[in-house]
């Protein structure tokens, strides 16, 4: 299946012409992935790279006329895994929401996830390799939410989907459904934006900064190559994960959970020298360290970040107002009541901006920023009705 529509980025059209002869490729992956190679690609600050793809996975049939479609956006270090399918019965991330009889029901939606254009789930990212056979490490282009929407069109495209009936997603993925509802206002009919705001803050970039320097100070970064050596910034990527994870959970619920507790078996006051035993709530950060690190490449994670920090949906469009007033799909945008890291403020700002009379949907839970991926089902019935799923 060849593609014809290429859109370079920084551009907010999607008629232009096709640089390289782009097609799907349906391979059987572990977990369902497929994969989309697209082409040379131009990203928004001067970037290139001569080949990209995108893996991605899918549920449900598309139907004749490709109206069907809607398109899921994970988070920062999320994936395309969304929920269970028939090429894998592991539950996903969002495994309420999408299937059979469930809110997005994929006996009549087809369903896409892709993994982000610089991540490290299939989809084209610093370690991916070169022609030469090299990994792009220091040299892979630093990406932006735009860049990553940009990558997501030319996949809607090869798969033969004009309109998408609802772009939804949370945290990084509601930066990205936003971006799709301002950058093609012509390709969204709806959008979700859960647990996120039109543009990146000053605090958000500074929780970020924080996360970016670990990896970059851990000395087994050597400058992003680091893909030859006999170790990779692992500790410096736990370091980041660890300043991360506080952020998507609330002071509230790590008391309640944790408190002052002691690690089984460890004593904090055991040592008359360092403290060598750790409090319930610090193996807890190490668990979540330890186990991204196995996952997760540390460029990606940077570059994701660094992607993140870049949201701002007025950037060269004349401000946020400009930019919403070009928004033409139906809004759905829900806030986390104890959300500490987008402020459900945040949300209210966004909707004010955007045409029309745009409620902020709630979903109260003690969690944090991470409510809208674990008590989402509190809005299930209004995001069907909004959205007309």
């Amino acid at each position: 299946m060849t593609i014809g529509v290429d859109p370079m980025p920084g551009s907010d059209t999607s008629s232009t012409t096709n640089t390289a002869d782009n097609s799907v490729v349906a391979l059987d992956l572990p977990g369902g992935l497929r994969y989309a190679d697209l082409g040379r690609f131009d990203f928004e600050t001067g970037g290139r790279l001569p080949q990209i793809r995108l893996a991605y996975e899918t549920w449900g049939e598309l139907n004749s006329d490709g109206s069907n479609a809607i398109l899921i956006e994970h988070a920062l270090t999320g994936n395309s895994h969304v929920a269970a399918s028939d090429a894998s019965d592991e539950p996903g991330w969002w495994e309420g929401l999408v299937g059979p009889g469930r809110p997005i029901d994929t006996e009549k939606w087809f369903v896409v996830s892709a993994n982000m254009l610089g991540g490290c789930d299939g989809s084209t990212g610093p370690s991916s390799l070169d022609d030469d056979g090299r990994a792009w490490g220091s040299r892979f282009p630093f990406v932006t939410i735009r860049d990553a929407v940009h990558a997501e069109a030319r996949l809607a495209d090869a798969l033969g989907i004009r309109v998408w009936h609802a772009v939804l997603g949370g945290s990084m993925g509601g930066a990205r459904a936003l971006e799709w509802a301002a950058t093609y206002p012509d390709r969204v009919r709806g959008f979700g934006v859960f647990a996120a705001g039109a543009h990146s803050t000053a605090e958000q970039i500074a929780f970020a900064q924080a996360q970016v320097e670990a990896i970059r100070l851990d000395p087994n970064f050597h400058g992003g190559d680091y893909y030859d050596a006999d170790q990779v910034p692992s500790g410096g990527l736990g370091i980041a994960r660890r300043i991360a994870h506080i952020t998507y959970r609330s002071e509230a619920e790590l008391e309640a959970r944790f408190g002052r507790a002691a690690q089984p078996g460890e004593d904090p006051f055991g040592s008359p020298t360092r403290r060598n035993g750790r409090y319930q709530v610090e193996s807890y950060l190490d668990y979540k360290a330890i186990s991204l690190a196995k996952r997760f490449d540390a460029n990606s994670y940077l570059a994701l970040t660094e992607a993140l920090m870049s949201h701002d949906v007025g950037r060269n469009r004349g401000g946020e107002a400009a930019a919403l007033s070009r928004v033409t799909a139906t809004p759905f945008i829900a806030a986390v009541t104890s959300d500490r890291l987008y402020l459900p403020e945040q949300s209210d700002q966004l909707a004010a901006q955007l045409p029309g009379d745009v409620r902020v949907y709630m979903i109260d839970s003690p969690i944090g920023h991470d409510g809208f991926l674990t008590d989402l089902e509190q809005l299930f019935d209004e995001l069907v009705e909004t959205l007309s799923l």
